[in-house]
């Protein structure tokens, strides 16, 4: 091939949580083949990318058993999450620890690429890749400025990849839709009123200087380190939450709002625009979403049923299928990470790269069973949009709920192998 641009036994397309998961999992468990990848990134770090940024404690467990203290990325530090319907629900605290840690993705991604590096993985920024074409000798990659022969190539570029696409042309998709708003946030009744008051972007509560309003204001500033997800967006037939986590950008305390949506009552009932719940429970808060910008990405979530390979290639992290029930993806990426390395490990001490029973490994794995879980509550909790039902789940049956939670959904890091 006159164009081919260089040959390595491990191409991993995209430098995200996942592939440099991938990249550090091999390190670590197969150390010989570290100096054998080499990892394409399309843009330059730091590079914006949408997402709420919620590092949940699986995800925390992942990276310090790869050496690695995420408490060195820039951060807010959730005291608990709030589970509601309409404002009233369930909470949900870690014993003697945080419940969930956000960041930024620029942040995050660019901290864990320089550990990447300093691991002796080589990462290669600004290459677009264009067509994944794998035949039974390797894969040849094509990308804007010319083409890469590897022996396997790991597909961690994302829910809309072009690695997917390409060697999964048929295969069926769930995508959910997402929103996303970043606003200020006031560390002071007395800021907070001058917020509320000020600039024409948050609405002015009445009687705002009642004690009953001075109350508001109080118990908002007490909860202002809880994520708080609703779901009241369910029974108007959107099939998913709003969410208001605190955050932080470069050192500036901030508050990240959201709306996602997995879109399993798509075609079943009428939908109200997916802004307008966002909207609203912006304005509970005294928040106008029309002053803010608002930006939106899909994410793919996981079918039990989908394929996540052929032979050469393995998918990982959004490629693969995100959570369908919160559509966390930063400790699924990770967890994918550590099987794909193990997969291709044994790949390469057997010679074998049909990658023929990675799904069947996946969902035997903590990480597979706790995607099926979520899958199979997924298609419960949203399908059953009655407001009776909503109310019974998040306020009602909380033992229940919070005891399922910690059996199914969540401690699923420390068991990944």
């Amino acid at each position: 091939m006159d164009n081919l641009l260089e040959n390595r036994d491990i191409l991993i397309l995209g430098g995200g949580p996942s592939g440099l998961s991938t990249a550090l999992h091999l390190q670590q468990l197969h150390p010989h083949l570290a100096t054998r990848i080499l990892i394409l990134e399309k843009a330059r770090y730091p590079r914006l990318k949408l997402c709420a940024g919620g590092l949940v404690a699986d995800a925390e467990v992942i990276l310090q058993k790869l050496g690695l203290d995420p408490s060195e990325v820039p951060h807010v530090d959730a005291s608990a999450a709030r589970f509601d319907f309409a404002g009233k629900g369930l909470t949900v605290k870690l014993p003697r620890r945080h419940t969930l840690r956000i960041i930024r993705r620029d942040e995050f991604d660019v901290w864990l690429a320089g550990k990447a590096r300093e691991r002796g993985i080589e990462i290669r920024e600004q290459v677009t890749v264009k067509n994944v074409i794998p035949d039974p000798d390797g894969v040849t990659v094509i990308t804007e400025t010319g083409a890469y022969r590897a022996k396997v190539v790991v597909g961690a570029d994302g829910s809309n990849g072009v690695t997917r696409r390409c060697v999964l042309p048929n295969a069926p998709v769930s995508t959910a839709r997402v929103l996303e708003v970043i606003t200020p946030v006031i560390a002071s009744e007395q800021g907070e009123r001058s917020n509320l008051l000020g600039n024409g972007r948050l609405r002015q509560p009445p009687g705002l200087d009642t004690p009953e309003e001075h109350g508001l204001l109080d118990q908002r500033l007490r909860n202002d380190k809880q994520a708080v997800f609703d779901f009241l967006c369910v029974s108007e037939g959107i099939a998913g939450y709003t969410w208001d986590f605190p955050t932080q950008i470069k050192g500036q305390p901030m508050r990240c709002w959201g709306i996602y949506d997995t879109n399993l009552l798509a075609g079943e009932m009428q939908r109200p625009a997916l802004k307008q719940p966002l909207a609203r429970e912006m304005a509970r808060n005294g928040f106008e979403l029309d002053g803010y910008k608002i930006k939106g990405h899909p994410i793919r979530w996981y079918d039990p049923a989908g394929p996540l390979s052929v032979p050469r290639v393995l998918l990982v992290g959004d490629a693969a299928g995100a959570d369908p029930l919160f559509g966390e993806g930063i400790s699924m990426a990770l967890g994918y990470g550590k099987l794909a390395a193990r997969e291709i490990g044994a790949a390469f001490e057997h010679g074998e790269f049909s990658f023929s029973g990675y799904r069947r490994r996946v969902r035997l794995s903590s990480l597979g069973q706790t995607l099926l879980a979520r899958w199979v509550i997924t298609q419960v909790v949203y399908h059953f949009h009655w407001r009776w039902f909503q109310i019974l789940l998040w306020r009602i049956l909380k033992p229940v709920v919070i005891a399922a939670s910690w059996v199914l959904v969540l401690n699923w890091g420390k068991r990944l192998k």
